[in-house]
């Protein structure tokens, strides 16, 4: 985990803030159902016919519920180390497409290895250390399983950062790992074929007060361990308001987003990762599997 105290995240207050969070969530996350909706479409360009689905950092189960709808035979498991968020996520659940919830950490999943042939997971990664989520991603996920997930990059919230800057030294906003150390991460934990782009996304709000409220709603405060421990005065918060103010845009003030998509894949069966996180297969394993796909 990241020494530096703009990355560094107290767990504990992590999970405390998203379990308050599970009453409130739906009506403030604008910004994480529309990414989910862009991650649940990026699976339609891959041919998946998966026997059990885990939803990591299931939230309030919105994709639970659509992971359901699309694998019926597939039995989905929502994990979140929220219990407040899985109480919120019984109203997705239906007779017809229920799903498991099941409260626990995604870095000490209670699942076997190799049990999960897809892995869904939406902006949890920001509230983990990558490492070892990926590392518990890559020991449940099955041979030629499939990883897709979404994250938040160093340029999140940058127009709130750059506004508290002149205020002190210390950490008000959490800093997001780029792309790229997001990709070195997938090839540290033994995934093959990693492919991640960006997009960006910005909200608009009437004033400062509003943004806050919305961060709050969904959990995302300052949980960084650096991070002030006292209550932010009016003297200061009259001062970040001016210096937000001069972000303001045709009336409305702007919070921006970079959002990081991501995918890859278990190796095949038999296959070693090479130093530049390539996945070798030997020639028998590629031709037994090929007779396997014939007689199927």
């Amino acid at each position: 985990m990241n020494a530096d105290p703009d990355y560094a995240l107290d767990l504990a207050r992590v999970r405390r803030g998203f379990d308050r969070a599970g009453a409130t969530y739906d009506d403030a996350a604008v910004l994480q159902a529309e990414v989910r909706r862009e991650l649940l479409h990026r699976l339609e360009l891959t041919v998946l016919d998966p026997r059990c689905v885990l939803d990591a950092g299931a939230g309030t189960g919105h994709a639970s519920r659509e992971l359901r709808r699309r694998y019926p035979a597939a039995r989905v498991v929502a994990v979140d180390a929220a219990f407040g968020m899985l109480r919120a996520a019984r109203r997705q659940r239906h007779w017809l497409r229920g799903f498991d919830r099941v409260c626990a950490d995604a870095e000490r999943l209670p699942l076997r290895d190799g049990c999960v042939d897809l892995i869904v997971s939406n902006l949890l990664l920001p509230w983990c250390d990558p490492d070892r989520l990926f590392a518990e991603f890559r020991r449940v996920l099955a041979p030629q399983g499939y990883l897709c997930f979404s994250s938040l990059g160093p340029d999140t919230l940058r127009e709130l950062r750059t506004a508290w800057q002149p205020a002190d030294g210390q950490s008000h906003v959490h800093r997001f790992i780029d792309m790229h150390d997001v990709g070195d991460a997938l090839v540290r934990a033994g995934f093959a074929d990693p492919v991640l782009d960006v997009d960006r996304y910005t909200l608009y709000y009437t004033d400062l007060r509003a943004l806050a409220r919305d961060l709050r709603a969904v959990g995302a405060r300052n949980h960084t361990r650096g991070r002030p421990r006292g209550l932010t005065g009016r003297r200061r918060f009259a001062a970040i308001e001016a210096a937000y103010e001069l972000s303001r845009r045709d009336g409305r003030l702007p919070a921006t987003y970079e959002v990081v998509f991501g995918q890859a894949w278990a190796p095949r069966p038999g296959g070693r990762r090479r130093d530049d996180g390539t996945v070798g297969v030997p020639l028998d394993v590629l031709k037994d599997d090929l007779r396997q796909r014939r007689k199927a």
